[in-house]
């Protein structure tokens, strides 16, 4: 029993990760029906911002806590410009375009970015330097969680806070809310469409932003191709979960990380990432709207 809750603490871990990056996948689609596969390389920049800026900022003899939130922040705010540059640049001008177009772009500029991660900060990977000392609790028996998970989590569950507070409480999210539901009659409607479009790609890049960071944390090494498949991983969390819906995120990805550390801790680690994309194709075929989402009749 105790192995078992072990592991289960350990996939908690890893599944946060990826709800913070599944959370943007899902509010760009629930916005404009589009899969931005360029996230999980926004989630990249994020990890190389963190560590620039973590070192500049423990270079001026700041304590490590201030380091932190202030290293996350800038990471955050670094990648919701980007985000909101590559929804200007490249998704803009194929708004009114086939949905195919609109993915075939999205494959662009994730090339781009890691291409141009690999130019600007080299192939080889990068130290993350541990920004927090990291400290290990016994819960009970042989069961422990270290400083780092329970921050992870922390994190996520105030970040998922703070989104569900925006989307549900304020002026920009009932305007997200109203794009998503009919696009043009938020227009008639007085809404700024571009505007409102811009807002999700910020908020859903800042928090690929955040878990580039944390991922940092974690593995203490990141790389400009790191991004590939924790990416795609959390386009599979966002689809279990029900993509569009904000909440089936979180649980998406946190089911998603227990089941991978549950397979690995079998001894089929190398089947790990295979379990992943398995449980794509199994939701796709049997429940395409993924857990908590609801099958909507579409005429034709």
């Amino acid at each position: 029993m105790e192995y078992y809750l072990q592991q289960l603490i350990n996939g908690i871990s890893v599944g946060s990760i990826y709800a913070l990056i599944a959370l943007g996948y899902t509010m760009v689609y629930g916005i404009i029906k589009l899969i931005n596969f360029a996230h999980g390389d926004v989630f990249m920049v994020g990890a190389f911002m963190g560590l620039f800026a973590s070192r500049f900022l423990s270079a001026k003899g700041l304590s490590p806590v201030w380091v932190f939130i202030l290293a996350l922040l800038f990471a955050m705010i670094v990648c919701a410009v980007l985000g909101v540059v590559i929804e200007r640049t490249a998704y803009k001008p194929l708004r009114n375009s086939t949905r195919i177009a609109a993915l075939i772009t999205a494959i662009g500029v994730s090339f781009l970015l890691e291409n141009g991660g690999i130019f600007v900060w080299g192939a080889q990977p990068k130290g993350f330097s541990e920004i927090l000392p990291k400290h290990q609790f016994n819960l009970f028996g042989t069961v422990q969680i270290d400083s780092n998970q329970i921050l992870i989590l922390v994190v996520t569950v105030i970040l998922m806070v703070v989104l569900q507070y925006i989307v549900h409480r304020t002026k920009i999210g009932k305007a997200m809310r109203a794009v998503s539901f009919d696009q043009d009659a938020a227009l008639l409607m007085g809404i700024n469409v571009n505007t409102t479009i811009s807002a999700t790609f910020a908020i859903g890049s800042a928090l690929a932003g955040a878990a580039g960071v944390i991922f940092g944390m974690t593995y203490n090494s990141i790389d400009p191709l790191m991004g590939i498949i924790p990416g795609l991983k959390a386009f599979v969390a966002a689809v279990l979960g029900g993509i569009g819906i904000i909440p089936g995120a979180l649980v998406g990805g946190l089911l998603l990380g227990v089941i991978e550390t549950a397979v690995s801790s079998t001894g089929f680690s190398l089947w790990r990432d295979g379990v992943a994309f398995l449980i794509l194709i199994l939701i796709l075929v049997f429940k395409p709207s993924g857990l908590f989402g609801k099958n909507v009749r579409e005429k034709v």
